[in-house]
């Protein structure tokens, strides 16, 4: 933990310290120091720091779903790829945020302002944030709450702090935070409130609660109803969020300027006048650049009709498959009637082989405008990173973990959740008495409850591609899906040609060997040894191969960093590396 820089923080022009200072050197109290933390001005600029933590726009939580059992994308990430991940090639322990919170906090706390507890709140909030995120990849972890001197041998060279014991430290932190926060309501909602205190800590306790039951090797399982009830606890706290309404109210969320105040608790905002951009649409659309990521046929599946019921035409081409689904679905990815402008004039757009490896070709997040969207990085559209869809969630599986779920309860959380996806039928105030055999299926027969595995379905489709997937997998205990399930796409009964939108006009050539003389936009080469083939020979649905994927139940935590632990021999190494 010796010799890590640590970020500078400017405030009116004043340096705190030197680019390169280390962890166990810590700001003097110079008269720039000593402004800062006698004003509500100063408090504010220093707190300010602290959301640089949270995910940034260039990549954001759209790119994190890439990596998990439910999208197909091209190659495979170090964490899944055999032999790639070890303790020379792991990352991110890197402290310097840590140590920022923790000079704020014990200089805070000396502070004569009258609104200091307020910005201790926002810090308590961002030291649990961070440590969550550090134990979610690392398990133990130092725990420090104090600027470490630079003779604290035993802090600088101490050992991992157990898990457990570090999230009672950010529970704390959290309680903390909702208790001092003063900020109630946030407009732009890119503020941390009590609001989106409570918000984050339905997600870290539902989590928590989940490692502490699935994962029986830490003998924890009798301490998850505590976490649980955390989760609903906090949710009832929550006040002034809805779901948002509409027709297409679901796409809409994501591709605001300007984010719906209902629905949005906390986004990252962007600006085209200030340049500040993500990279969505080209890293979702081009065929050139980024994962090229698209939904895989089996997750497609979990989608319900509109009538509330499972669907099970598994072997229905694209055109057919899609009709009279729940309405996210044509909100997620581009169905037969999806159009896009191009130059201001609106164009027939189906699914795109080139760009999607299994024709299931997302939308969610991404403008309709081709250009200049889809070749720059120029998307200005506000970066969700929590809403009141996940709270719901989130609720929602904490009362069924406790055996707490009514009918009444149901209807508040996934009922409508799948009222506004226009799903209609009991679903929305019944809980389901009888476990659908696909989603029993889908994960690997280890969770049997009705209710819970509809709630494992509505989370899945509701927050695809919002970087929720991988943590779901990792604290359900069932990681072995990023190595298990199938890249999958379309249903092909044949080789040939395919008219996706149903228009008259072929899309798509499937084919093999020499290419065919067709008037299709896109040919497919499914030929044995392609990366796409059809799982028939030469019928079936599209079997994509990104390369080998590995799962080893090590991997459910990160190496320690070979680097850092020879600078620490006291901190270890996690299990099996």
């Amino acid at each position: 933990m010796k010799n890590l820089p640590i970020k500078c923080i400017a405030s009116a022009g004043l340096l705190f310290c030197a680019p390169a200072c280390d962890l166990n050197e810590f700001p003097e109290d110079t008269a720039s120091s000593v402004a800062v933390f006698s004003s509500k001005n100063g408090l504010e600029l220093y707190s300010a720091s602290f959301y640089d933590i949270l995910p940034g726009a260039t990549s954001g939580v759209f790119a994190v779903d890439n990596n998990s059992d439910i999208v197909a994308r091209t190659g495979v990430d170090v964490r899944f790829s055999p032999n790639a991940l070890s303790p020379t090639t792991s990352s991110g322990w890197e402290w310097e945020d840590l140590r920022n919170i923790n000079f704020f906090i014990e200089n805070c706390e000396k502070s004569a302002v009258p609104e200091k507890l307020h910005y201790l709140g926002l810090a308590h909030f961002f030291r649990a944030y961070f440590y969550f995120e550090k134990v979610k990849r690392f398990g133990d972890v130092p725990w420090i709450d104090k600027v470490v001197e630079v003779d604290d041998d035993a802090t600088l060279y101490g050992p991992r702090t157990n898990r457990f014991e570090v999230m009672e430290h950010v529970l704390a932190d959290l309680s903390y935070a909702i208790e001092h926060i003063s900020l109630t309501d946030d407009p732009s909602r890119t503020l941390i409130t009590k609001n989106v205190a409570r918000a984050y800590k339905t997600r870290i306790c539902l989590y928590e609660a989940s490692i502490r039951k699935y994962h029986a090797d830490y003998n924890k399982q009798e301490t998850a109803n505590e976490w649980y009830r955390e989760v609903v606890n906090a949710a009832n706290g929550i006040t002034g969020f809805s779901l948002h309404q509409g027709a297409t109210a679901y796409r809409d969320l994501f591709i605001q300027k300007t984010p719906f105040q209902d629905e949005t608790i906390l986004c990252i905002a962007l600006s085209a006048e200030l340049k500040i951009y993500s990279s969505i649409n080209r890293s979702t659309i081009s065929p050139t650049y980024g994962d090229r990521p698209s939904l895989t046929r089996r997750f497609i599946n979990t989608y319900l009709k509109l009538d509330g019921t499972p669907f099970t035409g598994y072997q229905e081409p694209f055109a057919s498959e899609v009709k009279n689904r729940d309405l996210r679905l044509k909100q997620t990815i581009r169905l037969g009637d999806y159009k896009r402008t191009e130059n201001g004039v609106s164009v027939a757009a189906p699914p795109s082989l080139e760009q999607s490896y299994t024709g299931y070709q997302i939308i969610k997040g991404c403008y309709d405008e081709r250009i200049p969207y889809d070749d720059e990085n120029l998307n200005d559209n506000a970066h969700i990173i929590m809403r009141w869809a996940e709270v719901l969630l989130n609720k929602a599986e904490a009362l069924a973990e406790l055996g707490e779920m009514t009918n009444t309860e149901w209807a508040a959380t996934i009922g409508a959740l799948r009222a506004r996806a226009g799903i209609t039928g009991t679903t929305l105030t019944t809980m389901p008495a009888v476990a659908d055999p696909y989603m029993v299926e889908f994960y690997n027969s280890k969770f049997t409850n009705p209710a819970l595995l509809e709630i494992f379905r509505e989370r899945a489709v509701e927050m695809a591609l919002e970087g929720r997937r991988p943590d779901d997998l990792i604290r359900w205990r069932v990681a072995e899906l990023f190595e298990e399930a199938p890249m999958n796409g379309m249903y092909v009964p044949a080789l040939g040609d395919y008219d996706l939108n149903e228009d008259g006009k072929p899309d798509v050539c499937f084919y093999q060997g020499a290419k065919p003389a067709s008037t299709a936009s896109v040919f497919v080469n499914v030929s044995e040894g392609q990366s796409r083939t059809l799982r028939g020979g030469t019928s079936g649905e599209i079997s994509y191969f990104p390369g080998n994927r590995e799962w080893l139940d090590k991997k459910y935590l990160y190496p320690i960093p070979e680097a850092d632990r020879v600078k620490n021999p006291a901190l270890g190494q996690n299990p099996g590396w």
